[in-house]
């Protein structure tokens, strides 16, 4: 019995490790950015040696991947199937850009650091790939259903396109300082501009 609950012991110590590895390193790329972001500076922030780190996570895919897999979990990305009930497209783009920009308000210091550092890193490129798409499916949610037409149209998806971009709220909301709320309505009223 005592042996069972030794290995119980160590796998939960274990376990304990991994997270503060994970959250150390979800830190260090909010504050620094992935690309400036060191195993020796993960080490020292979950208090564990890097050998410790490497242990755990032997490449930067697996970190990148446990790392990606806590924010996630801690922050989840808008759902643009819970926007599929709101039928008329200018209410969904309403409802759909609020979610939109209070996610990038919760995540703005992360989002601008993978962002700026995601060029750079083609492991990480590979593993935000579903969080790439999940994005192609927000931007498709909110493009479906206007009546607009031919040249209309494809300004209209410029503007839903230009709407859901990270950097098109930073700018609004933090540069010329706009409330999320006058964002959304400024963005809504130039779909509806390029709609009529």
């Amino acid at each position: 019995m005592t042996r069972k609950y030794e290995l119980k012991q160590r796998a939960q110590s274990q376990a304990e490790t991994r997270q503060r590895i994970v959250e150390a390193t979800v830190a260090l790329h909010t504050s620094l950015g992935p690309a400036r972001t060191t195993i020796s500076a993960i080490a020292e922030r979950a208090g564990v040696q890097r050998l410790t780190v490497y242990r755990h996570f032997p490449d930067e895919r697996s970190l990148f991947q446990a790392c990606t897999r806590h924010s996630w979990a801690e922050n989840p990305l808008p759902d643009p199937s819970a926007w599929a009930a709101v039928r008329d497209p200018e209410e969904r783009l309403r409802v759909g850009l609020g979610e939109i920009y209070a996610f990038f308000r919760a995540n703005e210091e992360l989002t601008a650091n993978v962002r700026r550092d995601l060029p750079d890193l083609p492991v990480m490129r590979e593993v935000a790939a579903p969080y790439a798409q999940r994005w192609e499916d927000i931007l498709n949610a909110l493009d479906r259903g206007w009546k607009a037409r031919g040249h209309r149209r494809k300004l209209l998806s410029a503007v839903i396109g230009h709407a859901v971009e990270f950097e098109t709220w930073r700018s609004l909301a933090r540069r010329q300082g706009l409330e999320d709320v006058e964002v959304v309505e400024l963005m809504v009223s130039l779909a509806r501009g390029v709609q009529a």
